[in-house]
């Protein structure tokens, strides 16, 4: 599995350096939609080619993020438009079951913000948390917003792992498993705190995903 990485890693900073920044744009397209693919794979290399000058690093982010949303919002566009029934009978094949989308949906409907952000952080469930959204008919500007800050703030951080570590597979893997911890503890704590919001000063309580 370590060789596997490895060889993963070469491969997606030789595509990155060959592809430039709209190969980023693309493999983050690709990240966002409903085909498993890891962003570990496409920006912490952006991040290692950007230490060597052969690439902005802020540019790197800003197209990780365009890519983000053009996944995002091929996701958004199939549950708003294709429906809800065909999601709810074939969302099984995507290892969705119907239950979970039912759930979603209906926290989506109240919190579609809180949702969409920390969904985007979130491994496992950023591919697919446009789909709920989709289904709710979330406003497509609080939509793109959340969806570009969870991509943006998630994107500079492996980015700057990139940056920092350079090439060396084994501390990018390190870094980027104890950075989703991180983002893991912060989403969680940020819905609890909207939660006590909610209920404190609107008498409402949020329900969870």
């Amino acid at each position: 599995m370590e060789h596997f990485f490895g060889e993963m890693v070469a491969w997606s900073v030789e595509l990155v350096r060959t592809l430039g920044y709209l190969g980023i744009a693309f493999l983050m397209f690709i990240e966002s939609s409903f085909i498993p693919f890891p962003s570990e794979l496409v920006m912490p290399q952006a991040g290692y080619l950007a230490s060597k000058g052969e690439m902005n690093a802020y540019v790197a982010i800003f197209m990780g993020i365009l890519g983000s949303w053009l996944g995002a919002i091929l996701n958004y566009v199939l549950a708003l438009y294709v429906g809800r029934p065909f999601l709810l009978k074939y969302g099984k094949y995507f290892f969705i079951s119907q239950k979970t989308y039912i759930k979603a949906e209906d926290f989506f409907r109240e919190h579609g913000e809180i949702g969409t952000f920390t969904g985007r952080l979130i491994p496992g469930i950023r591919q697919y948390v446009s789909l709920p959204a989709g289904l709710a008919k979330m406003k497509m500007s609080h939509f793109l917003f959340f969806t570009g800050l969870g991509s943006g703030i998630w994107c500079a951080i492996l980015v700057y792992i990139g940056f920092q570590c350079g090439e060396n597979e084994a501390i990018i893997k390190q870094y980027s498993k104890q950075a989703t911890v991180a983002v893991i503890v912060f989403c969680v704590v940020l819905v609890a705190a909207y939660a006590w919001f909610k209920k404190t000063y609107f008498g409402q309580k949020a329900k969870p995903v």
